[in-house]
């Protein structure tokens, strides 16, 4: 789970949608934005469907999960094997 305190373009605010991590200033939570680029929806589109956020906010929200995942997920090495070594 990512640390949303972190990020300045969200806030939670008790009994407001829930409790749910929001784009700051707005009642449209940060879930929205993963669940409508995983359905397929580009950026544009959410800035589209939801115009009280602006694309710093998404731009904030997409960096701030992406420096939160590279420093919490352990560096990948692939196994020492001639199929992945490109040999046949």
């Amino acid at each position: 789970m990512l640390d949303w305190s972190k990020c300045a373009a969200v806030e939670r605010i008790a009994g407001k949608v829930g409790g749910a991590w929001l784009f700051k200033g707005t009642r449209v939570p940060v879930a929205a934005l993963f669940e409508n680029l995983e359905d397929g929806a580009t950026v544009d589109n959410f800035l589209e469907w939801f115009p009280g956020v602006a694309r710093e906010q998404v731009e904030a929200v997409l960096e701030h999960a992406e420096h939160s995942l590279a420093a919490n997920w352990p560096a990948m090495k692939l196994p020492r094997h001639t199929k992945w070594a490109g040999r046949n």
